[in-house]
This record gives C-alpha cells, sequence and structure tokens, in this order.
C-alpha cells in the first residue's frame, strides 16, 4: 500500500512540474504577441 501510494505521488509532481513548462511556455507567447502589437501601434503612429 505504501508503495501505490509514493508511485501516485511521483505521478502526481511528474504532473505538476511538467505543467510549469507550459506556463511558462504560454507566457512567453503572450510577451511576444504584446511586443508584436507594440510595434505595429509603433509604426501606425509614425
Amino acid at each position: 500500500m505504501r508503495k501505490f501510494f509514493s508511485i501516485l505521488a511521483g505521478v502526481f509532481f511528474m504532473g505538476a512540474f511538467g505543467a510549469c513548462n507550459t506556463v511558462e511556455g504560454v507566457g512567453k507567447d503572450i510577451k511576444k504577441g504584446g511586443e508584436v502589437i507594440e510595434k505595429t501601434a509603433e509604426k501606425a503612429k509614425n
């Protein structure tokens, strides 16, 4: 029974840490999108 909970905890933490990479990737994508919008606004302003 103890071994089962250890495996379950390991799977849970692997999933939790795997999601961190996904969230980080989404944050980078949003940042890049914001930079593109900012550059486009600067071109339109000039």
